[in-house]
């Protein structure tokens, strides 16, 4: 049974041959070697496929792109000295969390932990007493 190529598919398998005679695919890494296997372990059997597909399109799940952003928010937290900046980087930490807890349709509470919300329910708290007048 013979394949029928579009005439796009030929183009791309002409561009394939002459790149091949070119050389351009001589001395990849893991050339000659099988390709590594992911484990899908964790994901159902019937998902396996649509994630595979995903993943090499490089669309990520939101779950997973808000874990992301989270994890470069923490990272910048660290290395940041103004006051100003690092309240603003928190606070879009938090909203983050939030909303990947939301996500899960868990209790935000007691999901992935705001940051800093013991500190400033503190320091909340110790106003409102300075203020009272009792």
């Amino acid at each position: 049974m013979s394949q029928i190529c579009t005439g796009f598919e030929k183009i791309v398998e002409e561009r394939i041959r002459q790149a091949q005679r070119e050389g351009h695919f001589d001395n990849l890494p893991g050339a000659g070697k099988p390709l590594p296997k992911e484990d899908l372990s964790h994901i159902p059997e019937e998902l396996r496929l649509a994630y595979r597909i995903l993943k090499n399109a490089d669309c990520l799940p939101p779950e997973i792109e808000l874990k992301k952003e989270i994890r470069q928010i923490e990272a910048l937290l660290a290395g940041i000295t103004d006051v100003q900046l690092k309240y603003r980087q928190i606070k879009k930490l938090n909203f983050l969390i939030m909303k990947l807890n939301m996500l899960r349709n868990g209790q935000v509470r007691f999901e992935m932990p705001q940051q800093y919300e013991s500190a400033l329910i503190d320091r909340v708290t110790a106003r409102s007493d300075s203020h009272d007048p009792a």
